[in-house]
């Protein structure tokens, strides 16, 4: 079996000589006042992938100094596999699960609408008793609140990315800085059905100006660019996730503009 050593690490032991079949060596932080989750990330990895895991915990700071020096690196955790070393948990990740930090995905928006439905669906079951057309409204509106959100939670970022696309941002760069706080104050009016007079006209005109700048750089252009619809660091596409975001809000604001003046 191999050693698993919890209180201090193993600095005597070469980790590439150790580090041989299905057992992996792994020096991480356990210090007091910090303990590494990049390490137990990088453990529990290591063990949902079948190895044992010669632990070698860091105690003390001097210890983890003393390691980056005697091997060259610059953080911790590293990990050790099949007699060479692979590196931090972002390595490991890597060499074990092939990830690709810059790969495209969708992933982020499929979360994010799934939440939305769910959402949309429980209002309308506790509040109506069944599913309406209420229910795509709310999806809608609820959509809003969350992409609102994440552009808000990093709006630098967020107006950064905007502005390779968005015509209006590029003629007016604070429009980059409003329209998440506009995108999100009217998905909030118009799932409490509240001054539907400011929220509509409000949504209607962002989201017509956004499906028109995407449609410009992705389909006229021919443009590749990361969408900054759930965010400045997202690695979704711009093209048919963000045009449907901005048809869907256009559409809505006519329906209830529609509704208002009828």
């Amino acid at each position: 079996m191999p050693k698993d050593t919890r209180d201090v690490a193993d600095v005597m032991t070469d980790p590439a000589t150790a580090a041989t079949g299905k057992t992996a060596v792994l020096y991480r932080m356990a210090l007091p006042d910090h303990l590494c989750p990049s390490g137990q990330k990088a453990r529990w990895l290591l063990t949902s992938k079948g190895y044992e895991v010669d632990d070698r915990l860091f105690r003390t700071r001097a210890e983890v100094d003393a390691f980056k020096a005697e091997h060259g690196v610059s953080t911790t955790p590293q990990a050790w596999i099949e007699g060479e070393r692979v590196g931090g948990y972002q390595d490991l990740r890597v060499r074990l699960t092939g990830h690709d930090p810059k790969a495209t995905t969708y992933r982020p928006v499929i979360y994010l609408f799934a939440v939305a439905a769910a959402t949309a669906l429980a209002l309308s079951i506790g509040f109506l008793g069944a599913v309406t057309w209420q229910t795509l409204g709310w999806f809608v509106s609820v959509s809003m609140i969350l992409l609102g959100m994440q552009k808000l939670r990093d709006i630098e970022s967020f107006s950064t990315s905007f502005l390779n696309y968005d015509l209006a941002a590029r003629r007016w760069v604070p429009y980059a800085y409003i329209y998440p706080w506009v995108e999100t104050g009217a998905g909030v009016l118009m799932t409490g059905m509240l001054l539907t007079w400011l929220a509509a006209p409000a949504a209607l005109i962002i989201s017509t100006i956004g499906a028109v700048s995407v449609f410009k750089a992705v389909y006229i252009d021919k443009r590749e660019l990361k969408c900054a619809c759930v965010g400045g660091n997202s690695n979704v596409p711009l093209g048919f996730v963000s045009l449907t975001e901005n048809l869907g809000m256009m559409a809505m604001s006519i329906v209830m503009l529609v509704m208002l003046l009828g």
